[in-house]
């Protein structure tokens, strides 16, 4: 999922940060502004599928383009945070000039320190260093948030959705080439479940054992005395797992809507002319963690 070109980025961007104009470097926080192509931000907030019901958090705002496109091509609101005053204030000014000061501010904040609660879609443009610091936190929000990166993904965490743009005048990181990661916040599962489900009028009790990395989940279930593989993905608060189809258990597709401690969804069993499909409800017992990625930065005292 994680193109190898994006590695060779960071020198490409290190690189580049050398030759940025000292107004560009101008600014208090850690982060060094490089403006997104206005393509980019384009793509990223269609990727988003950002829309006037939506609240934007950009991190890193800059000159605020990603905040006032969303707001001026989009209907949608929202706020950005820098720590560079001059930014800061150009960021304003031209949400002045767009006509979009109704929807949209621009503050001073340390982006690790910003409320993210309000946001159903956060945007970034940072290091790959940073974005792993951040990253936690953005699991940590609502299921259903979408978040999108320019250029530098966030590790481990596969994008759902990746674009490649041509960009002829990006001339920082890799220079013409732009790189697009959009991802959706899954709901959390790990743990035990069970469900008592009606399979060929006969009642079949069902546990699993949920093992979940980002969005990815693995684990088994037990169907009556056998037990069976399980593997699934997760979509916001949507899931859908398969286990079985082959050493004697039947093939289960289970899709739901995960709220809280329960999901409730569909489950199919089997294949072709002998599938048959009844309601699925599971409920927790006893919660896990989320699986530790490799590339998890530590803690910090």
């Amino acid at each position: 999922m994680k193109p190898a070109n994006i590695v060779r980025g960071v020198a490409f961007v290190l690189a580049g940060l050398m030759m940025l104009p000292a107004a560009a470097q101008e600014g208090r926080g850690d982060v060094v502004y490089v403006p997104t192509p206005q393509i980019s931000v384009d793509t990223m907030l269609q990727m988003a599928k950002i829309g006037p019901k939506d609240f934007l958090i950009d991190l890193g705002s800059g000159d605020g383009r990603i905040v006032i496109t969303a707001a001026s091509k989009f209907g949608a609101s929202g706020f950005g945070v820098d720590l560079d005053t001059y930014l800061l204030k150009l960021a304003n000014q031209n949400a002045k000039k767009a006509g979009v000061t109704d929807k949209v501010r621009f503050v001073e904040e340390n982006l690790f320190e910003t409320d993210l609660s309000r946001a159903t879609v956060i945007s970034t443009y940072l290091l790959p260093e940073m974005n792993l610091k951040l990253r936690p936190k953005l699991m940590s929000l609502k299921p259903g948030t979408r978040i999108v990166t320019h250029d530098y993904h966030l590790g481990e965490w596969d994008p759902d959705e990746q674009r490649e743009l041509i960009v002829p005048e990006k001339k920082v990181g890799e220079p013409g080439i732009s790189y697009v990661f959009s991802y959706v916040v899954p709901a959390r599962v790990p743990g035990k479940w069970q469900s008592l489900v009606n399979i060929g009028g006969r009642e079949t009790p069902l546990e699993f054992n949920l093992i979940q990395e980002f969005q990815e989940v693995d684990g088994k279930v037990e169907i009556r005395d056998r037990s069976a593989d399980l593997r699934g993905r997760i979509m916001g608060e949507n899931i859908r797992m398969v286990a079985g189809g082959r050493n004697g258990v039947a093939r289960h597709e289970f899709s739901g809507r995960i709220d809280g401690d329960t999901i409730k969804g569909t489950l199919v069993v089997g294949e072709g002319a002998a599938r048959q499909q009844t309601a699925w409800v599971a409920r927790l017992t006893q919660r896990g963690e989320l699986k530790r990625a490799s590339d998890e930065l530590p803690e910090e005292k």
